[in-house]
């Protein structure tokens, strides 16, 4: 009984955890530091503090299905 109480209070908490995505993308626009990327799940991402010009590529990181993405530092 125990243990299907705890599926059920343990089971949607992993839903939260996103999968980190890596993917090398090209920079679209720069807005006073906030870059813009289109991905290859067509949810296009903005980048924070971001120094990158358009059309500059590097790699960068995402939850899967979010709309933001952190670069990669080589």
């Amino acid at each position: 009984m125990a243990g299907i109480v705890l599926s059920t209070l343990i089971f949607p908490f992993w839903n939260f955890i996103r999968e980190d995505v890596y993917e090398e993308v090209d920079i679209l626009a720069n807005d006073n530091g906030v870059c813009y990327v289109e991905t290859q799940d067509n949810i296009p991402k903005t980048i924070e503090n971001c120094n990158l010009l358009k059309g500059d590529k590097t790699t960068i990181k995402y939850g899967h299905g979010l709309a933001w993405a952190t670069i990669v530092e080589p």
